[in-house]
């Protein structure tokens, strides 16, 4: 995505849920969208509750997952062996 370009609400969307995701680092928000750590803040700020957006920030402070340089060797992916296939996602089928 070209830096400066508007965003869509459903990207919107996808930013703010990967920001929740414990296993989605931010650097591939930011290769995905463009958008650093400080502009992912900016963005959950602008865009969230007040309370949910103390909760998030309360629950990323230190969290190693966010960071690639942080996690440990094991985590390998941005995607929680929980979460179901790609295939099964309804939004790719519209």
């Amino acid at each position: 995505m070209p830096e400066n370009a508007p965003l869509s609400p459903a990207d919107i969307d996808r930013i703010i849920e990967m920001g929740w995701e414990d296993r989605t680092p931010f650097e591939a928000i930011e290769t995905q969208f463009g958008l650093a750590e400080k502009d992912v803040i900016t963005l959950m700020r602008r865009e969230m509750k007040a309370s949910s957006f103390r909760m998030w920030r309360a629950r990323m402070s230190g969290r190693a997952t966010k960071h690639r340089a942080l996690r440990s060797d094991d985590v390998d992916g941005f995607k929680s062996n929980q979460q179901r296939s790609i295939t099964h996602n309804k939004i790719s089928k519209r």
